[in-house]
């Protein structure tokens, strides 16, 4: 599906469901926010059709019940953002060495909770997993971020979960010694070494000078 905002110009190098999810914001390392791809409920649509969280066909019939119920889709553009809002608090606490506040805890289990009454086990290529009911319900894209969310906690790697040096960007260290610093190096590690080499070049220029 397209809409007026381009959800796909956030690189999904989070290594996991819910980091990507909460990588729909950018901005630097610290400090608020100052870019969103999620501007509404079709917003969150399609960004789950572009991760291919959602089907061609549960985007049309979210998007039809969507323009029957207006305020239901706002109210649930809403939880979308607020449940985004936590997990972010929570996993930035668990990327600095934290631990995760016990009411951020309690209410990704109530919330995984709720998600899985909607889901069904069934049987996959070598062990069940959890397949989400394909109803109207407009809340459906969240329950597998959530899902994945409380998995990431449960199943780890903790110790592998950083924030970019460049940028708010979580994401899964998998090199092999644990140094990456970048959520991506065409974009932040590109940048810094631009940065360096304008300051290396300053700093040349200047010694030259005297």
């Amino acid at each position: 599906m397209e809409t007026a905002n381009d959800v796909t110009r956030m690189r999904t190098v989070g290594g996991n469901l819910t980091l990507d999810y909460l990588n729909t914001r950018s901005g630097p390392p610290v400090g608020a926010p100052d870019d969103d791809v999620l501007l509404s409920y079709d917003d969150v649509l399609a960004w789950a059709r572009h991760v291919d969280l959602l089907a061609d066909q549960e985007v049309t019939r979210l998007l039809r019940r969507a323009r029957k119920d207006p305020d239901g889709a706002h109210v649930a553009y809403q939880r979308a953002l607020a449940v985004r809002e936590h997990l972010d608090e929570l996993f930035r606490t668990v990327a600095a060495g934290g631990r995760p506040a016990s009411q951020r805890l309690a209410w990704l289990r109530d919330t995984t909770a709720e998600a899985l009454a909607h889901a069904q086990l069934a049987p996959g290529h070598d062990r069940f997993g959890w397949h989400w009911t394909a109803d109207q319900d407009l809340a459906r894209p969240l329950w597998p971020i959530v899902h994945a969310a409380a998995d990431l906690l449960t199943n780890g790697p903790l110790d592998r979960i950083k924030a970019c040096a460049g940028c708010r960007f979580l994401f899964i260290d998998e090199s092999k010694n644990r140094s990456r610093r970048w959520c991506s190096m065409e974009d932040c590690g590109t940048a810094e070494k631009i940065r360096r080499y304008v300051s290396r070049r300053a700093a040349t220029h200047t010694r030259t000078a005297r």
